[in-house]
């Protein structure tokens, strides 16, 4: 999520998206627990 995140920001330039990214960044370094591949898949489900 954060790479997605990065990515639309980068091609935008939004200070939304950029905020968006430095929350989710944020959760991540508090919660090492939980891996981004996993909350991606919170998500994301496969059906």
């Amino acid at each position: 999520m954060l790479n997605f995140t990065w990515n639309v920001f980068s091609q935008t330039g939004s200070v939304d998206t950029y905020l968006l990214f430095k929350e989710l960044e944020k959760e991540n370094l508090e919660r090492p627990d939980v891996l981004e591949e996993d909350i991606a898949r919170f998500d994301f489900p496969i059906l």
